[in-house]
């Protein structure tokens, strides 16, 4: 039978994210009445900002129907950890896009597009504070997505996220070396994520070896890998100067895809060092 839980949606946490809702609603809607924008290289990273603030409006509008009607409980998911996951993913969205959006789109003369960008800031300051929230709740969590490596993987994922925004096959498919790049951004986005939902699936049971064993692997590969993008990367990607009168231009994409690469690649470093630390170190010690 169906019960619903008033006590959800006048707690703390239950009207940071009714506000969420409201917000993000708001800046979809302001940045839509614009339309498409006519401007160089830009319709990627508009779509990006239209996608953030929809995805973190429904999911977050799910969330509090779940937890309304109690069957948060039901699913068969670590719902503390999915929380956790999404509210500092979001986080990060929220941040990002309260940068990109004014520095592409926002006009002086357009006071929808400024009124969008500065209610995608209240948005990152909710999205932040609910993760704090989160973390004050107690709670039985699976333990990996409260951790800093579990916290570095959705870093990671994000991260990712952005270099991919950024990407246009014109800008790499004609060398093998950055075409490699693309290789290695993909895998490790695609394993650094099905990290992340195997752990709220709570389905790390299910495999015969140690997960946390398996993820040091997967981190020594992905340094391993970045290393190379973060030299291959720069050295195919910019054969040529920045073009005279760039504003915002496909060479800016590329500075961006560097920067992030080398961004993610310090991540992966911090994210191998610590669950190293935890496994071989504080384990070992513990059980000793």
């Amino acid at each position: 039978m169906l019960h619903v839980d008033f006590r959800t949606l006048i707690q703390p946490l239950g009207i940071v994210r009714m506000l969420e809702v409201v917000l993000t609603c708001i800046c979809f809607a302001l940045a839509a009445s614009e339309g498409v924008p006519i401007i160089e290289n830009g319709l990627s990273h508009w779509a990006w900002c239209m996608f953030c603030w929809c995805f973190c409006c429904f999911t977050t509008l799910l969330i509090l129907v779940l937890e309304f009607t109690s069957l948060s409980a039901k699913v068969p998911i670590s719902w503390e950890d999915f929380t956790m996951a999404f509210a500092m993913l979001a986080t990060l969205m929220m941040l990002t896009i309260s940068i990109v959006f004014p520095t592409f789109f926002a006009r002086a003369s357009d006071s929808r597009e400024i009124g969008a960008s500065a209610v995608s800031w209240l948005c990152f300051g909710l999205y932040a504070g609910e993760v704090w929230l989160i973390h004050k709740i107690p709670g039985e969590i699976s333990g990996f997505l409260s951790t800093v490596p579990g916290l570095l993987k959705i870093l990671e994922t994000f991260v990712s996220c952005i270099i991919f925004t950024c990407l246009s096959p014109g800008e790499y498919r004609w060398f093998p070396g950055t075409q490699w790049c693309v290789a290695v951004y993909s895998i490790c986005f695609i394993f650094s994520l099905l990290i992340i939902l195997l752990t709220i699936a709570r389905l790390l049971h299910v495999f015969p070896f140690s997960f946390d064993k398996a993820v040091i692997t997967f981190n020594i590969l992905a340094v391993a890998m970045y290393a190379t993008a973060v030299v291959i990367w720069p050295l195919y990607a910019f054969n040529n100067s920045r073009p005279e009168g760039c504003n915002h231009c496909s060479w800016d994409d590329l500075v961006v895809v560097t920067f992030m690469t080398v961004i993610n690649f310090l991540v992966y470093i911090g994210d191998m060092a610590y669950s190293v630390k935890i496994v071989f170190f504080t384990h070992h010690g513990e059980g000793g």
